[in-house]
């Protein structure tokens, strides 16, 4: 992982992005909060088990099915099945240890497990 920080790399609204192998952050502190450099570190475990490319084309596409479905884009980004593994899983400092393979497509569909 390479930490990038660049505030005019990211548009309003957004404190950090991972496209592998890079994290950029929009403040330097990002890099020091655990929680947050854990989300952003499950969405580069994404990317690798995806290899990379077909990562951002699923994120992209689920985006745009989201945001038909629920007609807001916050909702639509919060409900894409990466987002929702990340958030639901980035308190938890160990997760690496006992995530598997492909750990987002059990967020693919609203369950109890995947409320964010």
């Amino acid at each position: 992982m390479i930490v990038v920080v660049n505030k005019y790399l990211l548009t309003k609204g957004f404190k950090g992005i991972s496209l592998w192998p890079f994290v950029i952050l929009k403040h330097k502190a990002l890099a020091k909060d655990p929680v947050f450099m854990n989300h952003e570190c499950i969405h580069l475990s994404q990317q690798i088990e995806m290899l990379i490319f077909p990562f951002y084309l699923w994120y992209s596409l689920e985006f745009l099915l989201r945001l038909v479905q629920l007609k807001n884009a916050g909702m639509a980004y919060k409900n894409i099945s990466f987002e929702r593994e990340a958030y639901a899983n980035e308190s938890d400092l160990n997760y690496f240890r006992k995530r598997h393979l492909w750990n987002f497509t059990d967020y693919l569909v609203e369950n109890k497990k995947s409320k964010v």
